[in-house]
């Protein structure tokens, strides 16, 4: 087995980061957010079923009014967005590029989308009147923020009842800022560190984000974009829908990052199955779930991104500007997840067992480790895998042009016929013995000068392929030499020659 990636690389590697990146969190209104709940709420409030629309009109004007008010107070602008095609963020990156990214609303973006509403619904048989949900379409706002703590974050808020929010924020972001604070410089590329003074450090403050203060954050937000809730006298519950938590290899340069990433993505398209991504996942495999997998299991290349999905979950990894190699667990269900905690039964009494994880917020404290460890398991897979990377960088070292004293070097050609058998002659066995002299070669290149033998050891020795010894006028293979030698004059005999033959 490989050695772990970390080790192998370990002088390579400018830092190791942990963190959660995308978040989205859903707000609902305990009491309004199911048609029983609102059912029971128009009652109490003496509101006759069937008047539930005129009841939630005036709550859309309010909503409507906020946005433009909020829009003119921070002299942002209200865009509608009615074509699929054109992306929010773009948008909003653009606002960005011209106004500065100083805290506050930067743009309100709305566009009719759909969303969960109810009917008024008379049962003839039983005769009761309730509520029934249905899917519907309305017009929603996205209300984007640079927040001093989060950064951008979004607040997509609907129109129509029971006005289900959707909070986006990234943990990359949150962590910048904490960096800031505490004076730990850094280098950024859209959500990846390249450089950051501090690794440790950084981890720490990242291990750091808390759902209490997230919370603070939420409650403000929806305060002020959804002015609702003095009507149902309630507080939003927030829940997770999507949590990504990235492990960050930073390399100290693409040189190394680049093949190594060619290399075991190659390798994790090919070899990873259902049970592999059930271990990274945590799961056991059980016959239930053996008779699933080949419904639930998907290996996708998505541009440079090498994705394993199961269900609702999925572990990926993919390189960011060539420096950074991101091993990513997302979820879509937390309660996919088990982990110890407190159950609170029917009865009343509480047990401390192996249960769900909760969808609250809160549970971000034990699901860092959860998706930790679904890293980690990936990460130790991959370095169980066959890594070539050395040997194409070494390909690439040996074949294209280098800068040596201000002059131009070129590379190698293994299959030049001059070259070719220069490189065979270096490989005879009595050179590796005693050493390799210009005289020596000469009987064996008729076709070549002495002045363009001298040359072409100079460049041997500029590629690292021949050594000097001291004192002397005699060179020997180096190790490298050794390997690039034998491996083209093998490709050529027993490959390439034999193929044009036929």
């Amino acid at each position: 087995m490989n050695a772990p990636l970390l080790e192998r690389y370990r002088d390579r590697i400018a830092g190791v980061l942990t963190c959660y990146d995308r978040i989205v969190i859903a707000g609902t209104l305990p009491g309004a957010c199911y048609a029983d709940g609102m059912t029971s709420f128009l009652n109490a409030k003496h509101i006759r079923i069937f008047d539930y629309p005129r009841f939630a009109e005036p709550l859309r004007d309010r909503i409507r009014a906020a946005a433009e008010t909020l829009a003119t107070a921070s002299g942002a602008q209200v865009e509608f967005i009615g074509k699929a095609h054109i992306r929010k963020e773009d948008v909003v990156a653009a606002v960005i590029k011209s106004r500065g990214d100083h805290p506050g609303l930067v743009h309100v973006i709305s566009a009719m989308e759909a969303c969960s509403s109810y009917r008024p619904w008379h049962h003839k048989e039983t005769g009761q009147t309730y509520l029934k949900p249905t899917p519907g379409k309305c017009l929603h706002y996205y209300f984007y923020f640079i927040d001093a703590e989060l950064g951008l974050v979004y607040l997509r808020v609907p129109t129509w009842c029971p006005f289900r929010l959707q909070f986006y924020c990234n943990g990359h972001s949150w962590l910048a800022r904490q960096l800031m604070k505490t004076g730990i410089d850094y280098v950024m590329a859209d959500n990846a560190f390249i450089r950051i003074d501090d690794w440790e450090k950084a981890q720490q403050l990242a291990d750091d984000l808390s759902p209490d203060v997230l919370h603070r954050i939420l409650d403000r937000y929806a305060k002020k974009c959804c002015p609702v809730l003095d009507v149902f006298g309630q507080a939003y519950h927030w829940s997770l829908m999507q949590v990504e938590c990235s492990t960050d290899l930073a390399f100290r340069s693409d040189a190394t990052m680049k093949p190594l990433y060619a290399a075991i993505s190659r390798e994790a398209i090919l070899s990873v199955k259902a049970e592999q991504v059930m271990s990274f996942l945590g799961k056991r495999m059980t016959p239930q779930l053996a008779q699933e997998l080949d419904s639930r299991l998907s290996t996708r290349i998505e541009g440079t991104c090498i994705k394993h999905r199961m269900g609702k979950n999925s572990v990926k990894m993919y390189d960011k500007f060539r420096r950074v190699l991101r091993i990513e667990t997302t979820t879509n269900d937390v309660s996919f997840f088990e982990h110890h905690r407190k159950v609170e039964h029917r009865d009343g009494h509480a047990t401390r067992e192996l249960a769900a994880v909760k969808k609250s917020i809160y549970s971000l404290i034990d699901l860092r480790e959860i998706l930790l460890g679904c890293n980690r398991r990936y990460l130790e897979y991959l370095s169980a895998l066959d890594d070539f990377s050395a040997g194409s960088r070494n390909l690439d070292k040996l074949t294209m042009p280098k800068e040596v004293d201000g002059h131009r070097v070129k590379g190698f050609n293994f299959f030049d016929k001059t070259e070719h058998s220069l490189l065979c002659s270096l490989q005879r066995p009595q050179f590796n013995i005693r050493g390799v002299r210009r005289a020596d070669l000469k009987p064996f290149l008729p076709q070549m000068s002495v002045a363009s033998i001298t040359r072409y050891l100079r460049r041997l020795r500029h590629f690292g392929l021949i050594k000097k010894v001291v004192g002397t006028y005699r060179y020997y293979l180096t190790r490298l030499g050794r390997s690039a030698i034998a491996a083209a004059c093998r490709i050529s005999e027993q490959f390439i020659i034999p193929a044009l033959a036929v």
